[in-house]
């Protein structure tokens, strides 16, 4: 059964999990759903139309399901939904969606949010990431499965980080970054591929070698970027990890393409 301390506020309506813990001064609004299994340690607030998945912790002066920090929203049941899994330390906060985004901010499964990281209005963050302290979301943003954003840095809204990205720490990302990308700098720029990252996940030499082959033809190869872009399209099925950046770009619309130093300044 759950257990919710008495000085625990949970307000009539809200749908509460087998075994999960509700701990003292946590605050739960009539529109939350919380899964089981969860443990809300203290002074947790849950507002709006919350659902939080299964087996969460969550530390104190979490905020979850607060209004959209965005001039437009009006009070409007805009949702924010939580993966299964998660680790949410203190001083997070993450806002339900607005109506022009779509209504919903989602974040996946198993996702680990240090102390005071956001996540802003309609963004969808994807499974197992890692916001190390201070990494923050603006609105819309799209984040893929396994990434890693450093202390201390920001995303510009509408911007989209493909999965299996490395950020470092104190980055301002203001343009997309491709998938298993490796980003750095005050004004992010592309270092490189996340190899690290990619032999954690069991890429062979070879895949490796391919995609590092691919990354130098279209980033520091001979000719403008739209003319190398078009020469490596070939590749796209010779690896589904170049497949998927070269989808990626493809896919781009709201913000520019995250590139090497010396090639943003040609932009």
């Amino acid at each position: 059964m759950s257990t919710i301390d008495p000085t625990a506020r949970v307000e009539g309506g809200a749908m509460i999990g087998e075994g999960t813990h509700i701990g003292p001064y946590c605050i739960i609004g009539p529109h939350a759903t919380i899964g089981a299994n969860c443990s809300l340690i203290s002074h947790v607030r849950v507002m709006g139309y919350t659902t939080i998945g299964d087996g969460c912790v969550i530390s104190p002066f979490v905020a979850l399901g607060g209004a959209p920090q965005d001039l437009s929203y009006s009070g409007e049941p805009t949702r924010l939904e939580i993966g299964a899994g998660c680790t949410i330390r203190e001083g997070v906060t993450m806002n339900i969606g607005t109506v022009k985004g779509g209504g919903l901010t989602r974040v996946g499964e198993r996702g680990f949010f240090m102390n005071n990281s956001h996540v802003g209005h309609d963004c969808i963050v994807g499974d197992d990431v890692i916001f190390a302290t201070s990494a923050t979301l603006g609105g819309h943003c799209e984040i893929g499965d396994h990434v890693y954003i450093g202390g201390l840095s920001a995303v510009h809204q509408f911007t989209r980080i493909g999965s299996q990205v490395m950020i470092g720490g104190v980055c301002g990302v203001r343009g997309d970054v491709i998938p298993f990308g490796l980003v750095n700098g005050q004004y992010a720029v592309l270092e490189g591929l996340n190899i690290i990252g990619m032999r954690r996940r069991k890429f062979t030499r070879e895949r490796l070698a391919a995609l590092r082959s691919f990354y130098q033809k279209l980033f520091h190869g001979p000719g403008v970027f739209a003319e190398r872009l078009a020469a490596v399209q070939p590749l796209a099925g010779t690896d589904p990890a170049i497949g998927e950046i070269l989808s990626f770009i493809g896919d781009g619309k709201h913000r520019p393409l995250c590139l090497p130093a010396d090639q943003a300044e040609k932009h």
